[in-house]
């Protein structure tokens, strides 16, 4: 009987989800002011960190960057000045570096103040296969895209916890959510990210800290070039999103998380769709993994346009 009523829960308690989230998407949810909010993005020398930052700037808030790469914080720090940031601070840190995440953390409290918004978006891929790919690669792979959010957590959550105010934000993968052909190392990392950040969200909800929100989000492949030297199924290909926002197509989610190509990740533009067409996405994963996740063996494709 017991699990006859457990059912009966878990089925009005999906329907009333998928309800509520068709809802939201003709009625957005009341926007969030960010304005003056301190919001560290990792990994912001270029694609979706660049483009956050540049989102973020416009919205009035106090830009922290974090990149291995000086010249490309350099050049998202002057675009987002001119997109209307507050203050912007770089700093030029290896996430996959534990000591150094640490020290640049404590560098930016000292300098900067306590981070309200953060933004674990630095990640890497290989492209190889798993056979081939070089331990030293694999290890690199698990350290940025998935442990260094232990470090960034450890380093800012504290302050979020004190004032029971922040937003953790992980730029995960849809190669999160399934595993694709010839990611397998990427695939593990982002399945990592992607469980972590649920874990700690429901461990804030658990102590009460529902003044701290997370939120998933979940993209496609983008041309950033990240994903340079991958070949992609014509389907795919027609589909990817650029960089610069030129292509634009809305990916399927589930009830958690935001699946969704990088312009469509701002803060005032995130919609959540029914959690049913997330089966969506799956098909066009499995229908032909090999086709969309083959590596060229001679040359690279760079779609730029």
């Amino acid at each position: 009987m017991n699990f006859f009523l457990e059912s009966i829960q878990v089925f009005f308690l999906s329907l009333w989800y998928n309800i509520e989230s068709f809802i939201h998407l003709l009625v957005p949810r009341k926007k969030k002011n960010i304005a003056g909010e301190v919001v560290l993005i990792t990994g912001a020398g270029s694609g979706i960190g660049r483009l956050m930052a540049q989102e973020f700037a416009a919205h009035g808030t106090v830009l922290v960057l974090w990149d291995i790469n000086q010249e490309g914080i350099k050049e998202t720090a002057r675009l987002a000045k001119n997109g209307g940031a507050s203050r912007v601070h770089c700093f030029v840190c290896d996430c996959s570096n534990k000591n150094e995440v640490y020290r640049v953390a404590d560098q930016v409290k000292r300098e900067v103040g306590d981070v309200s918004i953060l933004v674990n978006n630095a990640g890497i891929v290989t492209g190889k296969k798993f056979m081939d790919a070089p331990d030293s690669l694999i290890e690199k792979t698990m350290e940025v895209n998935t442990m260094a959010h232990f470090w960034t957590y450890k380093a800012f959550l504290p302050a979020m916890i004190a004032n029971n105010h922040g937003h953790l934000v992980s730029i995960a993968s849809s190669a999160g959510l399934i595993g694709v052909n010839g990611l397998a190392d990427y695939c593990a990392s982002k399945f990592a990210a992607v469980g972590f950040a649920e874990s700690v969200g429901l461990e804030l909800l658990a102590t009460g800290k529902d003044g701290i929100k997370t939120t998933i989000v979940c993209p496609y492949f983008i041309n950033t070039g990240m994903f340079d030297g991958l070949l992609f199924s014509a389907f795919a290909l027609k589909w990817l999103p650029c960089s610069s926002g030129k292509r634009k197509a809305v990916m399927p989610v589930n009830l958690r998380m935001v699946v969704c190509p990088p312009k469509m990740i701002k803060t005032r533009k995130i919609r959540h769709y029914a959690a049913s067409t997330a089966t969506t996405l799956r098909w066009n994963l499995e229908r032909s993994p090999t086709q969309m996740m083959m590596r060229l063996e001679h040359g690279a494709l760079n779609n730029k346009t």
